[in-house]
């Protein structure tokens, strides 16, 4: 049985303006050009900025005939009749228009090269095969990664060939064909694993019986997990050789390269450039903070737009039809949404920029010296308190966004990291501590590599408070290798 009845809640929802200015606030800077771009093409009462000079009589007179235009008509349409300084913005400052311009527009050569791909099917059309056999090897190098390696299967590559092509072969003929494409270049490609890419390079080399060459390939062959784990030890027992041999034999495999078609993938793929978002500059030893603004024009609300709905508004209200109202009901729309997206651009700045500027301050010492050591701990509540942001918001600002700086470019996340306490009581950021750890390590006795439970004692010395898992956690995050693995002969 249906009942009526009253009840009342209490909803927070977020407006579309809202909505998007946390969307824009996500966006880098390398990306927003396109965002930009996506906003003019969908509203066309946006359109770029051409730099008007206020000064400009021509253009003081046209504000001013658009403040005097009649307004009596059931639409109230004299806020979208006054040009809109407000909505209209500027991401340049005078000051720093002509340095930035002349910078922002400089273009990054992108260098153009053959693929990896490309490269093998060059060698594979300067050598005599049947149809058959070259469409086998046409299979094969489209199956090797950019690393070089083929990955799959022979067996799944047969079921490609019947599936895709109707071409019934076996394992043993993909194997020959194989063989084929292992001797072209680089030396290793076409290797189904580290093993077996490393004996294709060993064996192009020439050598003799009882050179370093030589045994270096017998080690490769028949005893490469002790190879791979570094039991040096181990391997001069069961080969009956010397420590100096076995290091010779080494330094003939490290000549070696483990993955021999990087060289060409990434030649031929647009390498991915950082566009900073922030930059900060030391001007007389004193940090000065700009927001990069290359890839943003300046957008305002499209003169023809307000100039059809003065047209509109000379109209007399009898004379105004369904369609004309309907017209303008668009083109205020339009307006509404242009101005809305240029107010979210200007907030956007403004929030990157106080935000930026609230880790400036906080990290003052480190930006000015470089110093990691100088790094003080923080976390995203930290700035949220001092900016009287919301961390989420303060997270999507510092997220996927890059400073320059004149030691370096980082990405704005890498500056928050956690506390650790010292004997002294003292707080320290645990990017102070890591880089301590990586000078120990860098330090280290290669032939008898520091535990993780030595680095805790020498940390501990030094005044730190850190226990063994975490010395092992930090050096995870760092990629350093337990000791075993760091060891050399």
């Amino acid at each position: 049985m249906l009942k009526q009845k009253l009840s009342q809640k209490l909803l927070q929802k977020l407006s579309p303006q809202q909505i998007q200015l946390m969307k824009l606030l996500q966006v880098p800077t390398a990306n927003l050009e396109q965002r930009v771009k996506e906003e003019l093409e969908l509203n066309p009462a946006l359109e770029e900025n051409n730099f008007e000079d206020p000064n400009d009589p021509f253009q003081t007179e046209k504000e001013e005939q658009a403040e005097e235009q009649d307004t009596n008509d059931d639409i109230d349409l004299s806020e979208y009749l006054i040009d809109d300084d407000v909505a209209s913005y500027k991401l340049r400052d005078s000051s720093s228009f002509h340095r930035d311009s002349e910078d922002d527009n400089k273009t990054i050569p992108i260098a153009v090269a053959v693929s990896f791909h490309e490269h093998l099917m060059e060698q594979l059309g300067m050598i005599d095969l049947s149809e058959r056999a070259y469409t086998l090897a046409q299979q094969l190098i489209g199956s090797i990664d950019d690393g070089g390696y083929l990955r799959r299967e022979l067996e799944a590559i047969v079921d490609d060939m019947a599936f895709s092509q109707n071409i019934m072969v076996d394992e043993l003929e993909l194997e020959n064909v194989l063989g084929i494409i292992q001797n072209f270049d680089p030396p290793g490609v076409g290797a189904r694993d580290l093993q077996e890419c490393l004996l294709i390079q060993l064996n192009r080399k020439e050598s003799s019986f009882h050179t370093p060459l030589n045994l270096a390939k017998v080690i490769i062959s028949d005893y490469f997990d002790e190879f791979a784990k570094k039991h040096y030890d181990k391997l001069c027992r069961q080969l009956s050789i010397t420590s100096s041999d076995l290091k010779l034999a080494i330094e003939e495999v490290l000549k070696l390269n483990p993955k021999p078609g990087n060289t060409f993938s990434n030649s031929a793929k647009p390498e991915n450039y950082i566009i900073p978002d922030f930059i900060i500059e030391n001007v007389g030893n004193e940090l000065v903070l700009r927001l990069n603004s290359r890839n943003a024009p300046d957008l305002r609300i499209s003169d023809s737009y307000k100039d059809m709905l003065r047209d509109y508004n000379k109209t007399g209200s009898k004379s105004r039809s369904k369609k004309q109202r309907e017209a303008v009901m668009f083109i205020k729309q339009k307006i509404d949404s242009a101005k809305w997206f240029i107010d979210a651009i200007k907030q956007r700045q403004s929030t990157m920029l106080k935000t930026m500027q609230a880790i400036l301050d906080y990290q003052y010492d480190y930006f000015l010296s470089g110093d990691e050591v100088q790094l003080r701990p923080m976390i995203l509540k930290d700035i949220a308190e001092i900016t009287g942001l919301d961390i989420s918001t303060v997270s999507r600002v510092s997220n996927s966004k890059y400073v320059q700086t004149e030691f370096g470019t980082f990405k704005l996340k890498s500056f928050f990291s956690e506390s650790l306490q010292t004997d002294s009581g003292e707080e320290v950021s645990t990017r102070e501590v890591k880089k301590i750890l990586s000078s120990l390590i860098d330090a280290e006795n290669k032939r008898k590599p520091l535990s993780d439970q030595k680095l805790t004692e020498a940390l501990v010395t030094r005044g730190y408070n850190i226990a063994r898992r975490t010395v092992a956690k930090y050096r995870e995050q760092m990629g350093i290798p337990v000791a075993r693995l760091r060891k050399q002969l």
